[in-house]
C-alpha cells in the first residue's frame, strides 16, 4: 500500500486521520497509529509483520537491558549484543543470496562442495526498520534518551506507518517525547496537507513521467543506444529518484504533521550543491546524518591521522552502498562517492573550490549523474557499457535509438518543471512577493494578501486533482525505494 496508491489515499488516511482526531488523550491516538501501522504493513507483508513484531519485543527487552545497566563494561556487552543481533538480521534477510551466489562460484573452482540456499525474501523497508532500532538501543545506550517503558511506544517508533516503508530515519531521542506528548494544531495540519500534496504531486506528475522515459533507456541494448539517448537516459533517472524519494519524504513529514509529529527534513535540494560534500549534506540528509553519528564518528571521524580519516570515509560509503542493496552496483557506487569525498580533502578538492561557482556545480553534477548510473544498472557490466556509450566509446549502429521516440512533447514539459523545482524557485518566488506586498502602500496590502490566501490553496487544489487524475488514469507508477 503505498502512498500513491487509490485505496490509501481515499480509505486509509481519510479514515485513519478522521478517527485519530477523533480520539480523546495521547494514549489512545497512539494505540490508534500502532493499529493501523500493522494493518499498513501487513496489507503488503501479512507474513513477515509477525517478524517485525518480534524484533520490536527484542528491542523493547534489549533497551530496558541496556538502560538498566551502570557498569560501563556491561553496558558495552549489551549494547554490542544487541547491535549484533540487528544487524545479523539485516544480514540474513538482505545479504544471504548474494553471499552465497558469490561464494559459490569460488567454492565450485576449490572443487569443495557448493552451498545450496533456498531464496530468502527480502521484507519491504527492512533496511529502514533496522537502522531505527539501531537508533533505539543506541540511544539509550549514549543516555539521549530512556528505554521505552511500555512495548507500545516501541513499536509505534518502529512501525509507524509514515516512515516504516522509506523514511526519513528517525531518531528514537527524538520521537520519544513526541509519543509521549505532542500538540496538535489546525497550523500543522493546514502544513501537513500543504507538504503532503506537495509530494504528491512530484512523485505523480514528475517522477512517474520521467521514470518511464528512464526505465525503456536502461533496458535497451547496448547496440541501440547513443550517447545523447544514453545522457538523456540518465538525466530521467536522476529527475527520477530525486522527486521519487523527496516527494515520498515530503509526503511522510506532510502526514507526521498532520500528527502532531516533527520529523527530520530529508532533502534540501540536493541538485545544487557544489561539490560531493555538499551534495551529501543536501541528498537522504536522515540517512547521511545517521551515517555520520552512529558509524564516522564511532569509528573516529577526522580526529586522527589523515590516512584514518579517508579510510573512515570509504567504510562508511562502502557500507552506504552495501545498505542500499546486495549487489556490486551499489557497492561500487558507494565506493565511488567515497573516493570523491577523499578526493575533495586533498589539493583537487581545493581546485574544486578555486573555480568559479557555474563550474563547480557543473563538476558535481557530472559526478552524481554517473554515480546514478552505477546505481540505476542491473549490473556491474551493463553499468560500464551505458557510461562508455555516454563518453562515445560504445558499441552504437545504425538500429540506435531516436532520441524524439522518448522526448515527447509532455515528457519535454515535465523535465523543465523538473529542473526549474530542484532549484529553490518556489521559496525564492514566495520571498519576492513578500517583498512586492512590503514595497506597496498601505491601502494595497490587504488586496495583495487576500490574493495570496486564495491562489495557494487554488493551486494546492489543481495539483491535487491533476495527480489523482493521473492516478486515475493508471499511468506508470513505480516506487524505487521498495526494495531498500
Amino acid at each position: 500500500m503505498v502512498f500513491s496508491s487509490p485505496i490509501f489515499l481515499f480509505l486509509f488516511l481519510p479514515v485513519v486521520l478522521s478517527l485519530y482526531h477523533i480520539f480523546p488523550g495521547i494514549r489512545l491516538k497512539n494505540f490508534w497509529l500502532l493499529a493501523v501501522s500493522i494493518i499498513f504493513y501487513a496489507w503488503g507483508e501479512a507474513v513477515f509483520v509477525f517478524l517485525m513484531l518480534g524484533s520490536t519485543l527484542m528491542n523493547y527487552a534489549l533497551g530496558l537491558w541496556v538502560d538498566r545497566e551502570s557498569e560501563p563494561a556491561r553496558r558495552k556487552w549489551a549494547v554490542g549484543i544487541a547491535v549484533a543481533l540487528n544487524i545479523g538480521l539485516l544480514a540474513f534477510f538482505k545479504y544471504a543470496n548474494f553471499f552465497v551466489s558469490n561464494l559459490n562460484p569460488l567454492l565450485a573452482t576449490l572443487k569443495l562442495g557448493v552451498i545450496s540456499l533456498e531464496p530468502v525474501r527480502l521484507p519491504i523497508g527492512i533496511s529502514f526498520f533496522t537502522f531505527h532500532a539501531l537508533s533505539y538501543v543506541i540511544d539509550i545506550y549514549r543516555r539521549k534518551s530512556r528505554a521505552a517503558r511500555n512495548p507500545y511506544e516501541t513499536a509505534l517508533y518502529i512501525f509507524f506507518f509514515p516512515q516504516l516503508i522509506a523514511g526519513p530515519i528517525l531518531r528514537w531521542s527524538a520521537i520519544a517525547p513526541q509519543i509521549a506528548k505532542r500538540i496538535l494544531t489546525r497550523e500543522g495540519f493546514v502544513e501537513g496537507v500543504r507538504r503532503f500534496i506537495g509530494g504528491l504531486a512530484k512523485k505523480m506528475i514528475i517522477a512517474n513521467a520521467a521514470a518511464s522515459a528512464a526505465d525503456q533507456i536502461f533496458s535497451l541494448p547496448a547496440a541501440e543506444l547513443s550517447p545523447l539517448v544514453a545522457w538523456f537516459g540518465a538525466l530521467c533517472y536522476m529527475l527520477q529518484i530525486y522527486f521519487d524519494f523527496s516527494g515520498y519524504s515530503d509526503m511522510a513529514i506532510g502526514m507526521g504533521k498532520m500528527f502532531g509529529f516533527e520529523f527530520l527534513e530529508n532533502f534540501n535540494y540536493p541538485y545544487i550543491a557544489q561539490s560531493i560534500q555538499d551534495f551529501w549534506r543536501r541528498w537522504h540528509i536522515s540517512l547521511s546524518s545517521w551515517f555520520r553519528d552512529y558509524l564516522y564518528i564511532p569509528l573516529g571521524g577526522n580526529r586522527g591521522s589523515t590516512g584514518r580519516t579517508y579510510f573512515n570515509l570509504v567504510i562508511v560509503f562502502f557500507l552506504c552502498g552495501l545498505w542500499h542493496g546486495a549487489s556490486w552496483t551499489f557497492v561500487v557506487w558507494g565506493l565511488y562517492h567515497g573516493i570523491f569525498l577523499v578526493l575533495e580533502r586533498t589539493r583537487f578538492g581545493s581546485l574544486i573550490a578555486w573555480l568559479p561557482r557555474p563550474f563547480r556545480h557543473a563538476y558535481a553534477i557530472v559526478v552524481v549523474i554517473v554515480g546514478w548510473v552505477l546505481f540505476r544498472a542491473d549490473s556491474f557490466p551493463q553499468a560500464m557499457t551505458f557510461l562508455s556509450t555516454m563518453v562515445g566509446l560504445g558499441s552504437t549502429t545504425l538500429g540506435a535509438q531516436p532520441i524524439v521516440r522518448y522526448l515527447t512533447n509532455e515528457l519535454a514539459w515535465v523535465l523543465v518543471l523538473g529542473i526549474i523545482f530542484s532549484m529553490p524557485f518556489w521559496p525564492w518566488f514566495k520571498q519576492q512577493c513578500l517583498r512586492l506586498v512590503h514595497a506597496l502602500p498601505l491601502p494595497a496590502r490587504p488586496v495583495l494578501h487576500f490574493i495570496g490566501f486564495v491562489v495557494e490553496p487554488l493551486m494546492l487544489t489543481a495539483l491535487l486533482l491533476i495527480s489523482v487524475s493521473w492516478l486515475a488514469g493508471g499511468t506508470y507508477n513505480p516506487f524505487i525505494y521498495y526494495r531498500f
